[in-house]
């Protein structure tokens, strides 16, 4: 018995060995612009598997939407954290991440361009299906999420976390071929109710496959651990929000993704 107890922990071990994620910086251009984007996959699973694009917040490309890629990952997708403001464009303080994003939410054409070479650059990557791909963000990155979905992007679905939704390029009615997830704070203060309400105007306008769920107590960046407890802020950690939010995009994704 005690050699087949110390057989089978070896066994478990060798198994588990070959099940390791994949952690890759690649480079890809957005016309002369250099960005850069991290993508990890699991390469224990054979074969060609749906891929996420994965959206920074405003504080830009780096370890928070890396991180979120990893868990992706982990889930059995390919995920690609890509790049908005360009390679070495890093906001050091808030002051500097609302200016780069600033310039990208007064500019959606090029906003929609730098999301479009991220998704080719995921696209590109042989383990990705590109049948089956969808686009997920943050705060600005769910704002961007939401105007590749506006943009008609070949995507299956895009979700977006406590994102801005208002935009001075509505869809008209087919553009939207995703579905769309909207996981929304009850109580935040940024997004006005009638910024939600011509959101959803412009959804139902246009056709759209959509879902919005507001998960109540929360305020905006109720997924950032770093944003504190206090929701008098405005911004504010939720673990319940987070939690149920990240399982709501299970769901999703189960549906968009299943053969």
């Amino acid at each position: 018995m005690r050699y087949f107890i110390v057989f089978l922990s070896f066994l478990l071990s060798t198994t588990t060995a070959h099940a390791e994620i994949k952690k890759q910086t690649i480079e890809y251009k957005d016309g002369d612009t250099v960005m850069e984007g991290y993508f990890v996959y699991d390469d224990a699973i054979e074969g060609k598997r749906p891929g996420v694009v994965v959206v920074h917040d405003w504080m830009g490309f780096g370890p928070y939407a890396n991180g979120r890629a990893e868990q992706l990952a982990q889930l059995g997708y390919a995920a690609l954290a890509v790049d908005i403001y360009g390679k070495g464009v890093r906001p050091k303080n808030q002051d500097e991440a609302g200016t780069q994003a600033g310039i990208y939410k007064d500019d959606r054409s090029l906003m929609r361009e730098r999301a479009r070479s991220g998704l080719q650059a995921l696209l590109d990557q042989a383990v990705v299906d590109p049948e089956h791909v969808a686009a997920m963000g943050y705060c600005f990155g769910g704002t961007v999420a939401l105007e590749m979905a506006r943009a008609g992007m070949p995507l299956k679905g895009v979700v977006t976390f406590h994102g801005g939704l208002s935009t001075p390029m509505p869809a008209d009615k087919g553009d939207i071929k995703a579905k769309v997830l909207t996981l929304h704070g009850a109580d935040d203060p940024f997004v006005l109710s009638g910024e939600v309400a011509d959101f959803q105007k412009e959804m139902n306008s246009a056709g759209a496959d959509w879902q919005m769920v507001y998960y109540s107590g929360a305020v905006h960046s109720f997924t950032h651990l770093d944003a504190g407890n206090d929701n008098s802020k405005g911004a504010a950690y939720n673990e319940k929000a987070d939690k149920r939010s990240w399982e709501a995009m299970k769901v999703f994704f189960d549906e968009l993704f299943k053969k």
